[in-house]
């Protein structure tokens, strides 16, 4: 099934145009103006939106845009494992008690990047992309 994606510009397109969601992917916590985490995952998104726009609007053959794409979603999976441990629990009454929301989507964040990053080093993909 992947072959038959890979091989649909549009649906390759599709995919390089929404890979901005596991970028963003928190809760509404997250960006508070109180908080410091929001930065990151905005820059990030920001970087994979320049990308895709090089790609699909502008038909870039060069590699910088699949290059910063790749760094993006690696960089969002560094950066989640790096913050799941301190947001696993949350301080309720004085106790801990597990943050599901944040591990859910963080663990599904993770898996989308994965998925990501493997769909973006298919050599079938840029061809069809860059075509």
């Amino acid at each position: 099934m992947l072959r038959q994606v890979s091989a649909n510009r549009t649906a390759s397109n599709l995919i390089l145009a929404l890979q901005f969601i596991p970028l963003l992917l928190f809760p509404p916590a997250s960006f508070s103006p109180s908080s410091q985490e929001w930065w990151l995952p905005a820059l990030l998104a920001i970087m994979a939106i320049v990308a895709s726009v090089a790609l699909i609007v502008r038909h870039s053959l060069a590699m910088w845009p699949w290059n910063l794409m790749a760094f993006s979603q690696g960089f969002n999976i560094i950066s989640r494992l790096m913050m799941l441990w301190s947001h696993a629990t949350v301080n309720v009454e004085g106790s801990a008690v597990p943050n599901t929301l944040y591990i859910f989507l963080t663990m599904l964040a993770m898996l989308l990047s994965a998925f990501l990053l493997l769909f973006l080093e298919r050599p079938d993909v840029r061809m069809t992309v860059t075509a």
